[in-house]
């Protein structure tokens, strides 16, 4: 008897402390319900602004609410106006929000929030910069969704292989520091330009489509906590000259991150109004659609806003074709807007005449662009920072056309190479060579139009077979004389919808893998089904994807210059931001 009693208690017991157990769950579940933004593990720079938010999943009196830094009452670190809002738009609960705040000592700093939700403790690192700069200038250049897979395909085709050994290599692959970058956001492992540009232009992580914020809970797209961009801090801090260039529209996320806040980067209309604010002095690329007012044919905007004009009355010179832009070194400003949207590629400019060519016949290289920038900022005596997006390499490899995105690769190598020259010139310049993001690229072989085989797929060349493509480069100029000789590079993306592989370059317009059935779902495109020798891929994406989307692979930096020994081994993006400030000791 005593046996089952004493059997029965510690049943008992057991239970009354699991119950106890689960209720501390919960209450801990409710306790990491609040969110404060910056985020927990957020590494940002002394000095550069942001805005400090927390989130309550209820409604809650503020008289209720502590919040400490690093023990203290957070108003002894932070300065600004508290805004306060008993239920917040779109929400069920409470909210507090400083704008505009400052840290001005580095060192760590653990944030906790108490309220009837519980508590909640974020930390964060900041760092200082140098009390003076080593840099002058900096130039960073970035291939939208280069892979390794797209440096050795340029590679290869730009300056050939003999015997094994590669005859030179790329201008970016001879660099003297080298890193590996990961491209994580804060909302999930895999990325997209808005916040990897933002990670380098602000030194915070973002959220997928979010540029300069941390996406909050709200449905507006602009309201969102800030932080402050790398131009802001420019405009602020020093005198320097300010340059973006792309051949993608400008108001795209990588051009758009140098200046912009917002959560949803498609707020283009809105983005140019932020260029607008900012002012770089020199703004080259597509996307004239969104500067002009509604009333204007093939306008993007929906109101009468003519950015054109505002610009011009601002002292800007605007060019509008490459012999426009040779001609614009008399400009102290720089407005350059070559397409209504993106612009066109290198070899359908060149070669094929393809896409919207015809329409839009001078359009200028991205090397053009590059050194008309440069004759513009360089006479600001304070130096420059200048960022170019060779944009295009991403928009190529979404619809899995690599001949042309490789193209765009070495047409980014030979901005590089001018970069490189410059640097040379101008040694007190910081040089930074990066993607924003991977596409699943890889070279497997080689495909042979005079292999037997009953299809295109039997004219695969893998190891030994694969032998060496023959491309021809008779006028020295870096790019194939013929970018579908009749032994070309097998190349292939590994994350893709359904398609047919044709194993051929598509001259008339971009490849376009997967079209809409009438379910909503995406699947092959059957305008190439007949091609000769095509078949038929299955896809390995959700059906809702209609083309290739970016992996979480590591990107490749190389770097030259003042500061640019910080660039080593793996790194996360942020620290891009942290190298070129240092360099130009923004964090004083």
């Amino acid at each position: 008897m005593n046996e089952l009693f004493e059997s029965l208690m510690t049943s008992k017991k057991h239970f009354a402390a699991a119950l106890a157990s689960a209720l501390l769950c919960i209450a801990g579940t409710n306790a990491q319900a609040t969110e404060i933004y910056p985020v927990d593990a957020a590494r940002f720079m002394t000095n550069a602004k942001f805005d400090f938010k927390v989130e309550f999943d209820t409604v809650v009196d503020r008289k209720d609410v502590t919040i400490q830094i690093n023990g203290d009452d957070f108003a002894k670190t932070f300065t600004g106006n508290e805004l306060w809002t008993p239920k917040e738009a779109d929400a069920n609960g409470s909210a507090l929000m400083i704008r505009d705040v400052e840290i001005k000592k580095p060192g760590k700093y653990e944030v906790t929030v108490k309220s009837p939700e519980g508590e909640k403790t974020v930390r964060w690192d900041l760092y200082t910069t140098p009390e003076k700069p080593v840099a002058k200038n900096v130039i960073i250049l970035l291939a939208d969704g280069l892979s390794v897979g797209h440096r050795t395909a340029a590679r290869i085709m730009s300056k050939g292989v003999t015997n094994g050994m590669y005859n030179a290599p790329l201008a970016m692959d001879d660099m003297p520091h080298m890193a590996l970058l990961g491209t994580s956001s804060v909302d999930t492992i895999a990325a997209d330009s808005a916040n990897t540009a933002s990670a380098y232009m602000t030194g915070h992580k973002s959220s997928v489509n979010a540029l300069g914020v941390y996406a909050d809970r709200t449905k507006a797209s602009q309201d969102d906590p800030r932080q402050e961009t790398i131009a802001e801090l420019l405009r602020r801090k020093t005198g320097k000259a300010i340059g973006i260039v792309s051949d993608a529209e400008v108001e795209d996320a990588t051009p758009a991150s140098v200046v912009a806040h917002t959560r949803k980067r498609d707020d283009k209309a809105d983005i140019v109004g932020m260029f607008y604010n900012v002012k770089p002095d020199v703004l080259l690329g597509g996307g004239s659609a969104y500067f002009l007012p509604k009333s204007t044919p093939g306008s993007k905007r929906k109101d009468d806003k003519n950015y054109i004009d505002l610009f011009q009355k601002a002292g800007y010179k605007l060019v509008t074709d490459r012999e426009a832009l040779a001609q614009s070194g008399d400009a102290t400003k720089l407005l350059g807007l070559f397409h209504t949207g993106n612009m066109d590629g290198w070899i359908d400019r060149h070669q094929w005449q393809g896409n919207t060519v015809k329409k839009f016949p001078k359009q200028p290289d991205l090397t053009e662009s590059f050194d008309a920038a440069i004759k513009v900022l360089e006479k600001n005596p304070e130096g420059f920072f200048l960022m170019l997006e060779a944009g295009l390499v991403d928009k190529m490899s979404h619809p899995l056309d690599w001949t042309r995105s490789v193209a765009e690769t070495i047409a980014f190598d030979k901005v590089v190479e001018a970069a490189q020259k410059y640097c040379d010139e101008h040694p007190d310049t910081l040089l930074i060579v990066t993607g924003d993001h991977t596409h699943s690229i890889s070279v497997a072989g080689t495909v042979d139009d005079n292999k037997e085989g009953r299809d295109m797929r039997e004219k695969v060349g893998v190891y030994a077979a694969a032998g060496y493509p023959n491309y021809k480069d008779e006028n020295g100029d870096g790019f194939p004389d013929d970018f579908a000789p009749s032994k070309r590079l097998a190349v292939f993306f590994g994350a893709h919808p359904d398609y047919y592989e044709t194993y051929r370059p598509h001259p008339d317009k971009t490849f376009t893998p997967a079209v809409k059935n009438e379910k909503g779902e995406y699947v092959a495109n059957e305008a190439y089904k007949n091609e000769p020798g095509a078949h038929f891929v299955e896809g390995n994406l959700p059906r809702n994807e209609s083309q290739g989307v970016h992996t979480v692979d590591d990107l490749v930096v190389t770097a030259r210059g003042p500061n640019a020994e910080a660039i080593r081994g793996f790194m996360n993006s942020t620290e891009i931001f942290r190298v070129m400030a240092e360099a130009l000791a923004l964090g004083r």
